[in-house]
């Protein structure tokens, strides 16, 4: 079989690794161990974290991963440019390895690209002819070569033209001279009182008369004036009218099953709208959008996530994320849904590969190989196609109109509908005519309350049996899909060599945000650095998002964002608050607080923040010692991966157990939790516990090994 295309190196048995600037090769693995053999003979053994830190490891042989693609850039440049790109890249593969495709694609190599047959100089030169020929203009071997290299560094963002993509000069072909006397006479008026653009013009005249002379600069015109004041003028200072102040088959096809013979070989993916009426944060009861992912080895549904709106291509790349991280068990579910409960998984020998799972819950945990999608935009959009490119997951698009390329997903809607979404209140049946005449009646449910019910559905799905698996040795035997994955897992013995950091924040959400004087506020959250003070209240230079910046934020964890500064690097801007909140939290925790919060002063926006981080660090405090509401303890545990005391006693409870809010007494200036709810007894406790746990990594599995224990 070949090798998966794009795939990123992996360290087995029988490779070869570059370490501390010598040849090694692996000879065995061994829990956390990888034992090398060096050219003279000499044995070492080194932890698996130990060996990929070292700033000059590789696996000798293996094709250097691409770093991660600058989408949020690429997708801003003009459709010609993006589509030549996408051209070029076809012909830069062909000139590579043969195959417009890239290597493993299907197809056969033309004779003049065969890299058996011609020198690589001599497919670039063929390949430069015949793009002259298309219409590409005049094209030399030196720009193939170029190209070719510029996509070998960095992707279709390589390929680009890079002249319609660069920032225009907001002072345009004026005048130096011009141009200073203009940011001087910005600078001269700046903490005056605001007159009008008219009014600064006297003042350049002067300034351009004392640096040069009396007629040596040209007058610039009024319109040229006009252009450049408006153009470098800060925000709040620009002369013109009042300006607020910004604060600081069915056609014939034949059906074929389906096969894959260890987890994540072949992994399906799909959307419908659920069958069951949601309440909307508008307000509005609709039906959410349901997408999930179904290994075809096992059954296992790896991720299914609720969606108010449609499914964007950024929620569709983040399943990738949900399919292989381990999900962590809620403290309200019984012990048998909790992987070392879990009698058909191996947990201790799981848990010594990778400690997050001793809380997780009892469901499969794979990185899918090969991703099986329909043709709807979100799954071939540059986005979702791109983060599978680069985690070395191949996408397999389905033949138009040919629903039985993807049976199983869809038949796992049906399963979902029949033991999930019939047995709750808003059902609104598979069509109309299944549909009761109070189903709008009897909807109640939010979205977020859906996903945390879905979720422990999930778990029990994987404990019963399914009728597509069956054990070799005992056909009539209908295994679960937890007892099939524990068979299987021992197939793929492998380690991949772990991403960077750079290329976890590159495959983060994009949203798009000015940066005020302020910092950057996102949902009444400001995130402030000193590395922003060149750039406050100014465009960004990516042309076309109204000079609004790149930000990259992790929808789990809103504490800190990341920026794409001029460098083209991203930088970490942390929350001005976030050394007063010690655990991560989510953005529907935060609306929580902000719903439950009192603003009795709206001009002091900055001590409203101040106490919005209070409430929100008091919160946490109370789950972590067991003093929340269940409520409160609900919110928490969609939010944190840490282990949270159970909630206590209904006797005990100092607030309502719904998702009402509190009803607070005017009266008296305090609500009836005000006596419970006091955590002046939790002053002296240490901040220790509270911050969260350190994240560990995979450790290394032995396939031969662990056949042994089997």
């Amino acid at each position: 079989m070949s090798a998966r295309r794009n795939a990123r190196p992996t360290v087995k048995v029988g490779a070869h690794v570059r370490f501390r600037g010598v040849k090694w090769q692996v000879v065995a693995l061994s829990g956390q161990d990888i034992h090398l053999v060096g050219p003279e003979g000499g044995g070492e053994a080194v932890l698996a974290g130990h060996l990929f830190a070292d700033p000059g490891f590789t696996v000798v042989g293996a094709d250097t991963p691409q770093a991660a693609p600058q989408w949020g850039l690429f997708e801003n440049a003009p459709t010609a440019a993006r589509e030549k790109a996408l051209a070029w890249q076809r012909h830069v593969r062909e000139v590579e390895c043969g195959l417009p495709g890239g290597p493993g694609s299907e197809g056969a190599v033309r004779e003049q690209y065969d890299p058996e047959r011609y020198t690589l100089a001599e497919r670039e030169r063929t390949e430069a002819e015949e793009l002259t020929a298309l219409g590409f203009g005049r094209v030399s071997r030196t720009t193939v070569q170029r190209m070719r290299l510029a996509y070998r560094k960095q992707g279709l963002w390589g390929l680009l033209d890079h002249r319609i993509t660069r920032a225009s000069s907001p002072t345009g072909r004026a005048d130096e001279r011009v141009v200073a006397a203009v940011r001087e006479a910005l600078r001269r008026r700046r903490g005056r009182s605001k007159g009008t653009i008219n009014g600064l013009f006297p003042l350049i005249n002067q300034i351009l008369e004392d640096r040069h002379g009396p007629g040596t600069v040209p007058a610039p015109s009024q319109a040229t004036l006009y252009r450049l004041v408006t153009n470098l003028a800060r925000p709040g200072e620009l002369p013109s009218g009042p300006v607020r102040q910004v604060p600081t088959s069915v056609d014939g096809r034949a059906f074929t099953p389906a096969t894959a013979l260890r987890p994540g070989e072949q992994v399906q993916v799909d959307t419908t709208r659920l069958d069951v009426l949601a309440l909307f944060d508008d307000g509005r009861l609709a039906r959410p959008e349901l997408t999930i992912a179904v290994d075809v080895a096992t059954r296992a549904i790896l991720a299914a996530v609720l969606c108010p709106s449609a499914t964007k291509a950024v929620d569709a790349a983040l399943l990738l994320a949900e399919m292989a991280v381990p999900h962590p068990a809620r403290p309200r579910w019984p012990d048998i849904l909790r992987m070392d409960r879990a009698p058909a998984l191996p947990h201790q020998r799981l848990a010594a590969l990778d400690e997050r799972l001793a809380g997780a819950a009892a469901r499969p945990v794979v990185l899918p190989e090969t991703i099986v999608v329909d043709r709807g935009k979100v799954f071939v959009s540059a986005a979702f196609t791109a983060a599978c490119e680069h985690l070395g997951i191949s996408v397999q698009p389905a033949p138009p109109r040919a629903p039985t390329a993807k049976g199983i997903v869809e038949r796992t809607f049906g399963t979902i509908n029949a033991l999930f979404c019939q047995h709750l209140p808003g059902y609104t049946g598979s069509d109309v005519t299944r549909r009761g005449p109070d189903t709008q009646k009897d909807a109640c449910y939010s979205v977020p309350q859906l996903q945390d019910l879905l979720d422990e559905w999930l778990v029990h799905y994987h404990h019963r049996p399914h009728e597509g698996l069956r054990h070799p040795l005992m056909p009539r035997k209908a295994l679960t899909p937890n007892q099939m994955w524990a068979a299987l897992v021992a197939v793929a013995g492998h380690v991949p060599v772990p991403l960077t950091g750079r290329d976890y924040l590159e495959l983060l959400p994009v949203r798009w945000q000015a940066i005020t004087p302020a910092g950057i506020t996102i949902h009444h959250r400001t995130y402030d650095h000193d590395l922003l003070a060149p750039y406050r209240g100014q465009s960004s230079p990516v042309a076309g998002r109204g000079g609004k910046w790149e930000i990259h934020y992790n929808p789990h964890d809103v504490r800190q964002i990341w920026i794409r500064l001029p460098d083209g690097e991203l930088t970490e801007i942390p929350w001005i608050h976030r050394d007063h909140v010690h655990q991560p939290f989510n953005d529907h925790t935060w609306q929580h607080i902000r719903t439950h919060a009192h603003h009795h002063n709206h001009d002091a926006s900055q001590q409203h923040e101040a106490d919005l981080a209070d409430a929100l660090d008091q919160l946490m405090r109370r789950v972590h010692s067991g003093h929340a509401t269940k409520t409160e303890q609900a919110l928490l545990a969609r939010a944190t991966t840490a282990p949270i005391p159970a909630a206590r006693h209904p006797h005990h409870d100092t607030g309502p157990t719904t998702d009402e809010p509190a009803q607070h007494s005017d009266s008296d200036g305090q609500g009836a939790n005000s006596e419970n709810d006091s955590i002046d007894d939790l002053d002296g406790a240490p901040y220790d516990d509270l911050s969260p746990a350190p994240a560990t990594g995979f450790g290394l599995y032995n396939a031969y090994e662990e056949a042994d224990k089997w």
